[in-house]
């Protein structure tokens, strides 16, 4: 009886850990910052191209990616939502499951126009908004979001400073990641696909 004991013993703990490890629920690696559960950027009510007013739940079952600029910007806008295009190639049969959304904070120059065939250059189902210049400030307010006019040389040649980064909120339209400008297509489409698999 006393030398079968130890082997009983460590069988017990080993079950036990077993079960203990079955319980445990891996929070699931993301390459951009983790903002699950986050109080502010919850939605937005905002006009799009036709007039229509748009909201995160008009995307239920969609990966949602916001990202906020101006079509004018020369650079890092037309960059990332390139390289939101080519995500979206990337994730093959499921890239109808992710939804690009660009939120201009020059709404005095980016007309209704002006905006759709900007996102034609990208992706056609991708959708630009707009707010009005004196709820701008509130939006921003609300996504923690960084933006300043800068004078150009002659009236109308301004440019605008603004945050760079991406929000991305899952199926059920809860905000979910940042992402950086620059992380690059692979991060973004591995971090797209951890979220459509949560909710698959």
């Amino acid at each position: 009886m006393t030398s079968t004991l130890p082997t009983w013993i460590a069988s017990a703990v080993l079950a036990l850990g077993l079960l203990a490890g079955c319980g445990e629920q891996k929070a699931p690696a993301f390459n951009a910052i983790d903002l699950t559960g986050a109080n502010y950027a919850q939605d937005f009510a905002l006009t799009d191209p036709s007039g229509q007013t748009r909201s995160l739940k008009d995307f239920k079952g969609k990966v949602v990616v916001v990202f906020f600029g101006f079509t004018q910007c020369p650079d890092v806008c037309p960059a990332t939502m390139a390289e939101l295009a080519e995500v979206k190639r990337q994730l093959g049969p499921d890239g109808d499951k992710l939804q690009g959304v660009f939120i201009t904070v020059d709404p005095e120059r980016d007309t209704p126009e002006l905006l759709k065939a900007y996102m034609a250059n990208f992706d056609p189902s991708f959708v630009a908004l707009s707010t009005p210049l004196d709820k701008l400030s509130a939006l921003a307010k609300d996504y923690k979001l960084y933006y300043k006019k800068v004078e150009g040389k002659t009236p109308g040649s301004y440019s605008m400073d603004h945050s760079a980064g991406s929000y991305i909120y899952d199926t059920q339209g809860r905000l979910r990641l940042y992402t950086r400008y620059g992380t690059g297509v692979p991060a973004l489409t591995a971090d797209v696909r951890t979220l459509l698999k949560q909710t698959s």
